[in-house]
């Protein structure tokens, strides 16, 4: 990322995405490369343990297709 700020459409419980990915695109004109960032936890509360703010790490091993699994939709 270049240190722009992107905006992070919450869901429709208020939270932000568990998973943001980010296409890159190639400069050769290929396709484009996507970054998979997962949001983690910032700090604990102290009172209940609660999460008081999410932040989101970069995870170079993850697969940019992954999503959830359905039962109904696996390959067969």
């Amino acid at each position: 990322m270049d240190g722009r700020a992107l905006p992070v459409q919450p869901g429709l419980t208020g939270q932000p995405p568990k998973t943001y990915k980010i296409p890159v695109p190639d400069p050769d004109g290929g396709p484009p490369t996507v970054l998979v960032y997962r949001r983690r936890p910032r700090a604990h509360g102290k009172v209940l343990g609660l999460p008081s703010g999410w932040v989101y790490v970069y995870d170079p091993d993850a697969d940019p297709d992954d999503g959830p699994k359905w039962p109904w939709s696996r390959r067969r």
